[in-house]
C-alpha cells in the first residue's frame, strides 16, 4: 500500500512561515519515512484574514500600520510554488465556473486546455531555458503539466479571456522547471527567473487579469504604511492569528474546500493528514462532514478542536453528538501543556482519539509552533504510521 501524507498548517500562517513549516515537517518526516510523498496545503494566502479596507476600522491604523511590501510577498509565493508548482493552479479550480456561453465553438474550459496541452515553445525560447541548462527540465515539467489533474480542474473556472489561468499555469511550469534542476544542483537567480517568466508568458499570451495580482491586493489589503507609533503594528502583529480564528468561524468552507481539492490530488492509496492548530480544527470539521476514503489517519498537533467540540463551537459537531463512522479510525492528537492552544481530545472523544503529551520546553506562544523541532512529536508521528 502506497502512502502519502498531506501538511495542514495553522493559524496566522503566510508565506514565509508556511515555507518554513513544510521545510520542517519534510526533515521530519525524511528521518523516519525517506522516500514517503509529502503535500502540503496552503491555505493562509487565500482563506487567511485581510483587512479589506486597509484598516479604516483601526483609529489612526494608516500612520500606526506596520506595511507589508509586494516584493515580499512575491518572493514569499515562488517559495510555495518551488514545493507545490499547483498551488495556484488548485485555487482557480476552487473559483465558481464561468459561464459556457452560447456560441458553437469550444467553451472557455476546452480552449485554455487546449492552449496549455497542446503549447509548443519557441525556439527562441528553447534556446534561452538551454542557455541556462534547463532545456531538459523545461521539457519534462511541460509534459508533467499537460497531464496534472490541477490543470484541468483550474480549466472548469476559465473565462473566455484565460489571462490569470495562463498565467498561473506559467507559473506552475517554471517553478517545476526550477525545483527539477535544483534536484541536479543547478540554480539561477530570481532575475533570471523573472526574465523567463516573462518571456514564458509573453509566448503563453498571460498578459491581462491575473491571480497573483487580485490574490495580492486581497492579501496585503491590510497592509498600512511604515510604523511610527503602535496601534497599527500590533493589529498587524495580531491579524493573521486571531483574525483567522474569526474568519474561520464566520466563513470557513473555503478553507474546507481548499483541504478537499488538495487530498482529491494527494497521491496514493492511503494519505495521513497530520493538522496544526486551527487546520486540525478544518480538517475535523471537513472529515466529520464528508466521508474521504483514502484518509485514514489524522495528526492534529496543538489543536483547538476538543475545546470548540466541548464550548459548543465546532461548527461541523455539537456535543451530545459523536464522530461519525467513517470518521478516520485513527486519530493521534499532540499537544503541549505550555501550548495555550493546544487541547487533549481522548477524554472528549473517547475510543476515537488518542493523545500523546509532549513538551516543546518553550514558554507560550513558542510553545505552540515549535512542536517540528522537538524529536518527541516525530517519535510519535513514526508509532502512529507504523
Amino acid at each position: 500500500m502506497r502512502r502519502s501524507v498531506l501538511f495542514v498548517h495553522g493559524t496566522g500562517v503566510r508565506e514565509a512561515s508556511y515555507k518554513q513549516s513544510l521545510d520542517e515537517v519534510r526533515a521530519g518526516l525524511d528521518r523516519i519515512r525517506p522516500g514517503i510523498e509529502l503535500r502540503g496545503c496552503f491555505w493562509g494566502r487565500e482563506q487567511g484574514a485581510a483587512m479589506a479596507l486597509g484598516g479604516d476600522s483601526v483609529p489612526g491604523y494608516r500612520q500606526t500600520g506596520g506595511g507589508t511590501r509586494d516584493e515580499d510577498a512575491e518572493v514569499g509565493l515562488w517559495g510555495i510554488l518551488y514545493d507545490d508548482p499547483w498551488y495556484e493552479l488548485r485555487l482557480l479550480g476552487l473559483q465558481r465556473p464561468s459561464a459556457a456561453g452560447l456560441g458553437r465553438g469550444p467553451t472557455p474550459s476546452e480552449q485554455f486546455l487546449a492552449e496549455v496541452t497542446e503549447y509548443a515553445p519557441s525556439p527562441a525560447l528553447l534556446e534561452a531555458f538551454g542557455a541556462r541548462g534547463l532545456a531538459g527540465d523545461f521539457a519534462e515539467a511541460l509534459r508533467t503539466a499537460a497531464r496534472a489533474p490541477e490543470v484541468r480542474d483550474a480549466a472548469g473556472t476559465a473565462d473566455a479571456d484565460g489571462f490569470e489561468h495562463r498565467a498561473a499555469f506559467a507559473r506552475a511550469v517554471l517553478a517545476l522547471t526550477l525545483s527539477l534542476a535544483e534536484d541536479r544542483g543547478v540554480e539561477v537567480s530570481g532575475m533570471v527567473r523573472d526574465a523567463l517568466l516573462a518571456s514564458l508568458g509573453s509566448e503563453l499570451a498571460t498578459e491581462g487579469r491575473s491571480l497573483k495580482g487580485k490574490a495580492w491586493k486581497a492579501a496585503l489589503a491590510g497592509a498600512g504604511r511604515l510604523a511610527r507609533k503602535r496601534r497599527g503594528r500590533w493589529g498587524d502583529a495580531a491579524l493573521p492569528m486571531t483574525g483567522d480564528i474569526l474568519r474561520y468561524q464566520a466563513r470557513g468552507q473555503g478553507v474546507r474546500d481548499q483541504i478537499k481539492r488538495t487530498l482529491e490530488n494527494t497521491p496514493g492509496d492511503a494519505v495521513t493528514v497530520i493538522a496544526h492548530s486551527l487546520g486540525g480544527v478544518a480538517c475535523v470539521d471537513l472529515l466529520v462532514r464528508e466521508r474521504l476514503e483514502r484518509v485514514d489517519q489524522l495528526i492534529t498537533v496543538g489543536s483547538q478542536a476538543p475545546y470548540l467540540y466541548e464550548i459548543g463551537a465546532l461548527v461541523s459537531l455539537e456535543h451530545p453528538e459523536t464522530l461519525p463512522p467513517g470518521f478516520p479510525a485513527k486519530w493521534l492528537n499532540i499537544y503541549d501543556e505550555r501550548d495555550w492552544l493546544s487541547y487533549r481530545a481522548a477524554k472528549v472523544f473517547p475510543g476515537r482519539a488518542h493523545d500523546r503529551k509532549v513538551d516543546n520546553r518553550q514558554p507560550f506562544p513558542s510553545a505552540h509552533t515549535t512542536y517540528w523541532s522537538n524529536p518527541d512529536v516525530w517519535n510519535a508521528v513514526d508509532t502512529w504510521l507504523s
